[in-house]
C-alpha cells in the first residue's frame, strides 16, 4: 500500500505551462503518474506536448513518445473533464494562495504545493482553508510525494529507489533524496517531503499517523531539522501512539545559534529548537536518532533486519532507543 497517493489517482498541474511546470510534468509522466490536465486561464483550450521516456520503477507501462496534455481554464473545469482529484501547484509565490484556494474549492482530495517563498500569512490561510474542507495539503516549499512504482507528484527523482517496506517523512527535499538512495536496498511505501517552512499543510504527526495505519509500512524514517518544536511534538506522538518502529535524523547539529539555516523555519534561539534538544526528546520516546544521514540509514537497516528476523516485539523502546 501507499499513503495519500495511489497509481489510480488522476493528477492536474496548476502552472503546467511555465518552465518548471513543463519540466516536472514531463518527469512525472515518465514515472507513470497519470497527469490528465493542466490549468491556465489564459491558455484554456490548448494542449502541451511532452516528450516522455520511461524512467523509474512503475514506468514499465509508459509508452515512449509524445503525450499531449490538455489545458483548462480552471481547476473545476479540469476536474469535470477528467475526474482528477489530485493537484500539484507550480505557480509563483504571489499567486499560490489563489491557486490553492481554487483547488480546494473545486473539491480536490489532495493538493501538493511545490512553490517556495510563499508568505507565512498565505500559508496559514491555505492550511486552514484546506483543513476546513477536508482536503489534504502537502507543502508548501516541498518536493512532493512519491509512492515508488505507483505515482510521483512533485519534483522527487523517480529512479532513486523502488517499492518496499519503509515510509519516509522529511522536512528537507535533498535529505529525502539522500535517505531514499541510502535505503534503496529496502525500498519505500511512500516518501513525503512536508516542506521546511514555519507553516506546512501536512505535519510529521499526520504522516506518522498514516504510516502507522498502513500495514505495508514496517519502518518509518523521520527527518527533521533545527527550529520550532515539530520534532518534539512528533516524539510525544510516537511515544503514545506508534507501534511501527521509527528512526530519525535531525539536520543542524553544527548550526550556529540565532542563524536561519536554509529553510525559513530552521532557526534556533538558546536551547530551544536545537538538534541536540530534538534528539533528546526523540530518544526519550524510544526513537533511535542518527547524527548523519548515513548513520541514520545504517540504524534503520539494522532495525528492519532485526525486526524481519523476529527479534523485535511491539511498542517503542525506552530512552536507550530502538524497539525491544
Amino acid at each position: 500500500m501507499s499513503i495519500f497517493l495511489t497509481e489510480t489517482d488522476r493528477v492536474i498541474v496548476q502552472g503546467m505551462t511555465g518552465s518548471e511546470g513543463r519540466k516536472h510534468t514531463a518527469r512525472m509522466l515518465s514515472a507513470g503518474t497519470r497527469i490528465v490536465a493542466g490549468v491556465n486561464p489564459r491558455k484554456a483550450g490548448t494542449t502541451v506536448a511532452f516528450d516522455v521516456a520511461p524512467v523509474g520503477p512503475g514506468a514499465g507501462e509508459v509508452v515512449p513518445g509524445t503525450v499531449e496534455v490538455p489545458v483548462h481554464g480552471s481547476v473545476q473545469e479540469a476536474k469535470e473533464a477528467t475526474g482528477a482529484e489530485v493537484s500539484v501547484v507550480f505557480v509563483p509565490p504571489a499567486f499560490a494562495k489563489a491557486a490553492v484556494t481554487e483547488a480546494v474549492d473545486a473539491g480536490m482530495r489532495l493538493v501538493v504545493v511545490i512553490t517556495e517563498g510563499i508568505p507565512v500569512a498565505d500559508a496559514t490561510w491555505m492550511r486552514a482553508h484546506a483543513a476546513a474542507h477536508g482536503v489534504r495539503l502537502i507543502g508548501p516549499n516541498c518536493p512532493g510525494i512519491i509512492s515508488p512504482a505507483r505515482s510521483n507528484v512533485g519534483i522527487t527523482p523517480p529512479d532513486i529507489t523502488g517499492p518496499g517496506p519503509v515510509g519516509l517523512v522529511s522536512k528537507s527535499g535533498t535529505l529525502t533524496y539522500q535517505l531514499m538512495h541510502e535505503l534503496r536496498d529496502l525500498g519505500f511505501t511512500t516518501c513525503i517531503g512536508i516542506g521546511g517552512d514555519p507553516v506546512v499543510g501536512t505535519t510529521h504527526i499526520e504522516a506518522l499517523e498514516a504510516f502507522e495505519a498502513d500495514p505495508d509500512t514496517e519502518l518509518v524514517v523521520m527527518i527533521g531539522e533545527i527550529g520550532g518544536d515539530a520534532e518534539e511534538r512528533a516524539a510525544l506522538y510516537i511515544r503514545d501512539h506508534m507501534t511501527t518502529p521509527v528512526v530519525a535524523y535531525v539536520a543542524g547539529f553544527t548550526a550556529p545559534e540565532g542563524k536561519t539555516m536554509g529553510h525559513a523555519g530552521a532557526i534556533v534561539s538558546g536551547s530551544a529548537g536545537t538538534a541536540e534538544a530534538k534528539k533528546e526528546a526523540l530518544e526519550a520516546a524510544g526513537v533511535k536518532v542518527g547524527r548523519t544521514p548515513s548513520q541514520t540509514a545504517r540504524i534503520a537497516r539494522e532495525l528492519y533486519r532485526a525486526k524481519a528476523g523476529g527479534t523485535t516485539g511491539g511498542g517503542q523502546a525506552g530512552p536507550a532507543g530502538g524497539r525491544e
